[in-house]
């Protein structure tokens, strides 16, 4: 009997109409995990003020990186998963699915039912309770109606796996090999502070300088797991301290979010004589619309009018040989 390998990506709208960015923000954000607020009152924001307002902007930067084939976050999603598949072999069947959107968890976890066992990889290496913690509480609320449980295994972050941070090492090696570059902005997702508080972060810290070093008392502050990916990424690739730093993205509305922020960093490393500047962001598995559009394309236009001379996207690691051999050495190995 096969054993049965779930990738668990975000999501993504089916088409670039107005129906399909509207109805996909609309799910995204109901979610309470994202928007955790008393529901009444996250529904109203979401659907009255939000969606409303936001959707033509949210559809004039798909726009920019749509592809012929849809959405890079599912094509590559979809390559990914395939070539995880061939490394793997005929003893598993390897599947994908979306948190919002379509392959939904809903509809794909199904067919993984009759197999020997189900283990769960949501694509996102730092865990956090909006992304990671959604996808796996969506999980168990499909099987949830099943009379027959399958032997589980969740994979619910791989930060600090060493083939993970191997793969990412050997990227931003290759590429620095042939540029010349001042300096390496790892630039991760962002999140609210609050969500930091909420997982139960029991470690001081100024929320500016970088996070102390994870242990019981701070394992799951996604801060702190952003960092070490940082550290054991530089430490693997051989940086300097001196040509390095961390960078938040992506933020949302006017509450505090987690420090520093990327856009309003740039600043300040004109300041300090780069020029040359070079971003990876690796809390994402493979290319989207915050790499894609917001780095690719938005951050690079701030940086050259901020008088920048030359700035690199160091693309993810999509379905790279390397991260495939990762994500296959993850599943592999016992929970």
């Amino acid at each position: 009997m096969k054993k049965a390998i779930l990738l668990i990506n975000l999501g993504t709208p089916d088409r670039l109409n107005a129906v399909s960015i509207r109805r996909y923000l609309r799910t995204f954000l109901n979610d309470p995990r994202v928007i955790d607020i008393p529901a009444i009152w996250r529904w109203l924001l979401v659907n009255l003020v939000i969606v409303p307002f936001r959707y033509r902007k949210t559809q004039a930067a798909y726009r920019k990186i749509w592809q012929t084939q849809g959405s890079p976050l599912l094509s590559l999603s979809e390559a990914l998963t395939r070539r995880v598949g061939e490394k793997l072999g005929e003893e598993y069947h390897v599947a994908l699915a979306m948190r919002y959107g379509q392959p939904s968890i809903k509809s794909v976890l199904p067919q993984l039912l009759d197999t020997g066992s189900l283990t769960i990889i949501p694509l996102y290496p730092q865990y956090a309770a909006a992304a990671t913690g959604s996808a796996i509480a969506e999980v168990m609320d499909v099987l949830s109606s099943q009379w027959n449980m399958p032997q589980l295994v969740i994979k619910n972050q791989f930060y600090d796996h060493p083939a993970f941070i191997s793969a990412y090492a050997s990227r931003i090696g290759e590429f620095l090999k042939n540029q010349s570059v001042d300096f390496v902005l790892f630039s991760y997702h962002g999140l609210p502070e609050r969500h930091v508080d909420k997982s139960g972060c029991a470690l001081s810290c100024d929320k500016i300088s970088s996070c102390p070093a994870i242990d019981s008392a701070n394992a799951y502050c996604y801060r702190a797991q952003c960092y070490a990916t940082t550290e054991a990424i530089v430490k693997k690739a051989g940086l300097d301290a001196s040509v390095y730093g961390v960078s938040f993205q992506s933020r949302l509305g006017r509450t505090p979010w987690i420090k520093p922020y990327t856009d309003m960093l740039l600043p300040d490393l004109l300041r300090r004589g780069i020029k040359k500047l070079a971003i990876v962001s690796p809390s994402f598995a493979v290319d989207c619309l915050e790499t894609l559009e917001e780095i690719d394309i938005r951050t690079r236009e701030q940086w050259f009018k901020l008088g920048g001379e030359a700035f690199y996207y160091i693309p993810c690691l999509n379905d790279s040989p390397d991260f495939v051999s990762a994500l296959a050495e993850i599943a592999r190995t016992p929970a």
